[in-house]
């Protein structure tokens, strides 16, 4: 493959990566559970979206601008710190809401919601841009390194895997929140821990160092 180097190797890697527990982890299944397997495609959709923003950054150069830079780095880190705390205000702030018994629905978020909240989740966070920098060059041909080709290639094969493993984890968490419909207190308390999770988020983020 043009300028890369053990592609194989890149992709469980990646994978492996992918799968570990993080934000995006616990996002997908956050809103899968929450809010159904729909919520959780396009929070997928959204948050690979990001990956390949990110993936473009790294080819344009610019990730190095935040991974060099303390100032960027910050700027990009704090953002990303209160848009969490942001959501998780919005989560708990739901709790003063009345709930409805007679449906078994919970109150869902447009597509439009779900794909945004996934993609700026993901695009806040610097260090999925300082991922892309150490992790990519190592499997790209000196000769290549200058080049954007291998950038992208190897950052979409990020995002094609993580649209396989997010979406594997929405079909196996709506499945479970399915037996959950029908109790109504569960809502409530769902918006509670959806809020603690947004806030956990965001402090871990807030507290990144390079």
């Amino acid at each position: 493959m043009i300028g890369i180097d053990n592609f194989l190797v890149f992709s469980i890697t990646a994978l492996i990566f992918i799968m570990s527990p993080g934000i995006d982890t616990i996002f997908i299944l956050n809103k899968s559970i929450s809010q159904g397997k729909r919520a959780g495609i396009f929070s997928t959709i959204g948050t690979n979206s990001g990956v390949l923003l990110h993936t473009l950054f790294a080819a344009l150069g610019l990730s190095l601008i935040v991974a060099q830079s303390a100032l960027a780095f910050s700027v990009v880190k704090y953002a990303g710190a209160l848009y969490l705390l942001f959501l998780g205000i919005s989560a708990l702030r739901s709790r003063d809401k009345k709930l409805d018994f007679d449906k078994k629905e919970p109150v869902k978020e447009s597509d439009w919601k779900n794909f945004r909240t996934g993609f700026m989740t993901n695009i806040l966070n610097p260090k999925v841009a300082l991922f892309f920098l150490s992790f990519f060059p190592q499997f790209i041909k000196k000769e290549y390194i200058e080049s954007p080709i291998p950038f992208i290639i190897l950052g979409c094969t990020c995002a094609l895997l993580g649209m396989v493993w997010f979406l594997t984890l929405t079909f196996f968490s709506a499945l479970f929140s399915q037996r959950l419909k029908n109790n109504p207190g569960f809502n409530q308390y769902l918006n509670k821990a959806s809020g603690m999770v947004y806030f956990g988020m965001g402090i871990k983020v807030a507290i990144t160092e390079k």
